[in-house]
């Protein structure tokens, strides 16, 4: 018996296409809400105005491409209620695009390749009308939205608008969106991922009309994600969003014609930018705290660095590796980004014009203090650092093989960037001006355009943009580069490292004042006292977290300092490059072109060779050849560059680089081994001690110490070498009567000065202790007194030991140097100053008053009495053996100020108990009795003399003229010594102010003869009297003698 077979039926290619475009956009015509499998789905929405309209038109109820856009604007259109995640117009295009794409994997198999063709036709058309309804929502959202979506808004920044809903999407195909939640609740759909394609094919074949309304609204978000957000919020998938959408032509396009990307206002300015720019919010991204207003959570000094004195090293270095980690990411995005930007040339122009205006409107961060309301954060300016230098990296190769495409011009031409307003190297604006209108008369520079640098700019922009034939020429962008990194690193990088460096001195200066209020509370407690006391306690906890925050940011990250370390070696190499290259001497007169160039290119590289140098390990592997060549170079050479204070900082580099100091073997080659170093250095830092006296600043007085402590510190190294105190003895005699002679005053100026300073502060810090050790006096007091009293007593401290320390380095410096070079200090005009310092110095030591300078804790002060007198009694015995003349000692008698034979032997008595080398003692004894010898012979010589006419008195001295000169300009006469060694000190005359120099000086040889004339005739006169005198006697002990006879 035969039976039946049930078979399925088989489906028309219509009802397939039917099937699938029905399980896509989940509708049906027929008012079934089954699936294909007969589950119910409560998402299949029934369109019965579609279902209508097909049966009107005399068609079967099944749905087909023809019908499909119809179904889907039925289907966004219509007031349905939906419920879970498609309930809104955009996720469920997005689910639509999803379930197209599964299906077009399920049809792989289908047998029939006509039908599979097809429905693949299908399927594809769904996706693009999925994408494209998508781009029609987002760019409108009120189009289809209804009650849905009522809150979202194309540009996202409505009142209550939510956030765009792409951006989850975006975020999951960047691997992103498993931080804390920046974008709210609302656009973290759990499960929602993007779909396969979609995103590629959604910003792919669009006009960029439609797709730049969604993109602006996408940056405007981006912005906001990570306004106020620190380090350790979540900023990472708003920058990896970043990185997706500019790696997209459109998106790139987008981005850099936003009204936001470079926005405008009356009052735009560098705070201002930095919040409203698309990019400056992700730059602001930081560890580095900011102005409360502007402040970032969460917050790092409170979260990572509170009470950081009671937490472990381990957690603090934990700490300091996640900022460091953190930051670099952002940096790495950021640099990116902009890479991305600028290897088109649709953008280059675009970021480099957003670029300049960062740095045109924070010109003002360059000043000491910065105003943070109009400013952008220190935050903002070190990561635009790491970020520049990022984008260097390609011309800072080891060679530097680049370095011809750097234009100097481009610093007076540019019309991007203001550079014009900075002080240079050298020419004064006038002189700058001046050059640039001789280069080119056509385009004459005025003087106060040239100094209003935005004037100037704005109109240079003016004619660049009119198409006139004067604008600038087109500058390289390895050029443009690395000028705007110079720009951004002095205001970023380099001005971190200075508030870091002031902030380090605040924290220093308040730990005194409170060691000082503590002990102040403990002697006498009172309320206020204990108020103050927890007022800066908790001011130096801010303090400390700012200063650890910097070190986290900056000190720990030794990829953003060597970095910045290549740049400067190609910023040394370049400015070389403009005066001839590495070699000396230097070319004369100094090149324009380099005299031009801003003064901070030196500055900075300085400032961060010796911050550098001070954090362990920065300098491992760095070539500093070219550095030291520089500087020996530039140190000594006024006419290069012309602030001293410049000059002076690149001994503060060679100081950091002395191998005692360095920890670093490497650093000794660079003195030992170093040709210009041999040849230049002792040289240039001698010349270098002498310009410093006059500075032109109202603190050069008190600058000059600390600068000439730096150069001591190295000169004394450098003594020690024995190659470069070959070349040291040999300037000393090429120069005995220039430079070296100028260095040996200033040294003995400040020798006086410092060692006189701080023996009579010694005696008032003496009547302080006096006060406060009569505890019943002290106690009846007022508070206020009693407080101010121990602030001065601190006070003076520090200035006894700072004057006493310095005061220590010169003397060591005469005593080690006096060994072997003897000459220039028995000069007539310096013999006697250096007769009457030595003289005041035992004085002080062994006179009479030397009990009053006995302290309880010497050492405390820097103040080592018994080892000053030996260096003090080598400096007059290394003289009296360089003595050949015998003039010492008559100097040394001359002094009517502090001479006394009877020290001498005080202080012989003082060195044989202190264990001094009996030798030194012997010589030190015989050269005082010479002077007392010397001392005999001047008041003869003075008796023979008599009354001296006032013509033949040095009118400055009131002493006997023996080489009288005629001052050119006042017409006065003085002694040749006197005068010389007045313009040791001071190049004018004395009595006019008239400039004045050693070889403007008149012999006056009539005059000089009339005292040669006085002298003989007066020692003759003298002669003759002993003669009758010795007559006289005669006669009277022969009359004497007759007269016994006769008796």
């Amino acid at each position: 018996m035969a039976t039946a077979t049930a078979t399925k039926p088989q489906r028309t290619p219509q009802e397939v296409e039917d099937i699938i475009i029905r399980k896509i956009f989940l509708v049906s015509i027929t008012g079934e809400s089954t699936t294909t499998t007969g589950a119910t789905d409560s998402r299949i929405v029934y369109l019965e105005l579609t279902a209508a309209e097909i049966l009107s038109e005399g068609k079967d109820l099944l749905l087909s491409r023809d019908v499909m856009e119809r179904v889907l604007i039925d289907r966004l259109s219509g007031d349905f209620t939906v419920t879970g995640v498609e309930s809104s117009t955009f996720h469920y295009l997005v689910g639509c695009y999803n379930r197209a794409h599964d299906e077009s994997k399920k049809i792989v198999n289908m047998k029939d390749k006509n039908l599979r063709s097809e429905i693949e036709t299908v399927i594809k058309q769904a996706k693009k009308l999925c994408v494209s309804y998508c781009r029609i929502h987002l760019a409108n959202p009120e189009l289809f939205s209804g009650a849905r979506d009522s809150n979202f808004s194309a540009s996202g920044t409505g009142a209550g608008a939510s956030r765009s809903p792409l951006l989850p999407l975006i975020i999951s195909e960047c691997g992103g969106g498993g931080g804390m939640g920046v974008f709210g609740g609302e656009t973290r759909i759990a499960g929602v991922k993007s779909p396969p394609g979609f995103l590629d094919e959604f910003f792919r074949d669009s006009d960029f009309e439609t797709l730049d309304k969604i993109l602006k609204g996408l940056y405007e978000e981006l912005r906001g994600s990570v306004m106020k957000v620190s380090v350790l919020g979540n900023f990472q998938d708003s920058l990896r969003v970043l990185l997706f959408l500019v790696r997209l032509p459109i998106g790139a396009k987008s981005l850099v014609s936003h009204e936001w990307w470079i926005p405008k206002g009356v009052y735009m300015n560098g705070r201002a930018i930095e919040m409203t720019s698309i990019l400056g919010p992700f730059f602001h991204v930081s560890a580095l705290p900011d102005q409360n207003f502007f402040k970032s959570s969460p917050d790092i000094g409170q979260q990572c660095f509170s009470d950081a004195s009671t937490r472990r090293p381990a957690d603090l270095l934990s700490s300091f590796t996640t900022i460091k980690t953190v930051m670099n990411t952002l940096y790495d995005g950021l640099s990116e980004a902009l890479r991305i930007l600028l290897k088109s040339t649709d953008t280059r122009e675009n970021v480099l014009e957003y670029l300049a205006e960062v740095i045109n409107l924070n010109a003002s961060r360059a000043q000491m203090q910065v105003d943070p309301i109009t400013s952008a954060s220190s935050g903002m300016f070190v990561s635009l650092s790491a970020v520049m230098l990022r984008l260097c990296e390609p011309f800072l190769d080891a060679n530097l093989t680049k370095r011809d495409k750097i234009d100097a011009k481009y610093v007076h031409h540019s019309n991007r960037l203001n550079l014009s307003g900075l002080t240079a190297l050298h020419a004064s604006s006038e002189e700058v001006a001046e050059w640039l209108k001789s280069k080119n008369p056509a385009t004459a520079v005025d003087i106060n355009q040239y100094n209003d640098g935005g004037k100037r700019l704005q109109e240079s922009q003016e004619a660049s943009s009119s198409g006139s034939n004067n604008a600038s020429p087109k500058y390289s962008f390895i050029c443009e580069c690395f000028f705007m990194t110079a720009r951004v690193l002095n205001l970023g990088l380099l001005k971190a490292f200075s508030d870091y460096k002031h902030l380090a001195q605040d924290i220093s200066r308040s730990e005194d004042t409170l060691s000082t209020l503590k002990t102040m509370q403990e002697q006498s407690p009172s309320p206020q006292l204990a108020l103050d006391i927890t007022r800066l306690e908790k001011e130096l906890e801010l303090y400390s977290q700012e200063k650890l925050c910097y070190e986290a940011q900056i000190l720990r990250d030794n990829t953003l300092i060597q970095n910045a370390l290549s740049f400067y070696r190609l910023m040394i190499v370049w400015l070389v490059g403009l005066v001839g290259g590495f070699k000396m001497p230097l070319p004369n007169p100094c090149p324009m072109e380099f005299s031009t160039m801003p003064e901070h290119f030196v500055e900075d590289a300085l400032e961060l060779l010796i911050f550098a140098s001070r954090i362990p390990k920065a300098l491992d592997g760095v070539v500093l050849d070219e550095f030291m060549n520089f500087i020996i170079m530039f140190m000594g050479s006024p006419d290069f560059i012309k602030n001293p204070y410049l000059r002076a900082k690149m001994v503060e580099v060679l100081n950091n680089w002395m191998p005692r100091r360095s920890g670093s073997s490497a650093t000794s080659t660079l003195f030992e081994g170093h040709q210009l170093s041999l040849q230049y250095l002792v040289r240039n830092l001698l010349k270098l001690y002498v310009d410093i006296e006059f500075t032109g600043s109202h603190t050069q007085f008190y600058d000059k110490f600390n600068i000439r402590h730096n150069i001591a510190e190295l000169l004394e190294y450098l003594w020690n070498v024995p190659s470069h105190r070959s070349a040291w003895r040999q300037i000393a005699k090429e120069e005995e009567k220039g430079v070296y002679l100028n260095f040996l005053n200033f040294l003995i100026n400040d020798s006086i000065y410092l060692l006189d300073e701080s023996l009579n502060k010694i005696l008032e810090l003496k009547e302080l202790e006096a006060e406060m050790s009569n505890t019943a006096e002290w106690e009846r007091r007022p508070v206020q007194e009693r407080q101010e009293r121990t602030r001065l007593f601190h006070s003076q401290e520090n200035i006894i030991r700072i004057d006493m320390k310095l005061a220590n380095e010169d003397v060591s410096m005469l005593a080690f140097t006096t060994e072997q070079i003897t000459a220039p200090f028995l000069l007539p005009e310096m013999v006697d100053r250096v007769a009457s310092m030595l003289n005041y110095f035992l004085l002080q030591l062994v006179g009479p008053q030397r009990k009053s300078l006995s302290l309880k804790d010497p050492e405390k002060y820097e103040f080592r009495p018994k080892h000053l007198l030996k260096q003090i009694v080598h400096v007059y015995v290394h003289l009296a053996r360089g003595d050949t003349n015998s003039i010492f000692p008559s100097a040394i008698s001359k002094d009517g100020r502090s001479y006394n034979d009877q020290l001498f032997s005080s202080a012989a008595d003082v060195l044989r108990r202190i264990g001094e080398d009996g030798r030194i003692i012997q010589e030190f004894i015989q050269l005082g009795a010479k002077a007392k010898v010397a001392a005999s012979e001047a008041m003869e010589a003075e008796d023979t003399l008599g009354e001296i006419p006032d013509e033949f008195l040095d009118p400055i001295q009131y002493t006997l003229m023996k080489d009288p000169v005629i001052l050119p300009s006042s017409r006065i006469t003085v002694d040749r010594p006197v005068i010389q060694r007045h313009l040791l000190s001071d190049s004018s005359d004395p009595f006019n102010r008239s400039h004045l120099t050693a070889d403007m000086l008149i012999p006056d040889v009539e005059l000089k003869a009339k005292i040669e004339e006085f002298i003989r005739s007066q020692e003759m006169k003298k002669h003759g009297e002993s003669i009758n005198i010795q007559s006289s006697k005669a006669t009277i002990q022969t009359t004497d003698t007759s007269e016994m006879l006769i008796d």
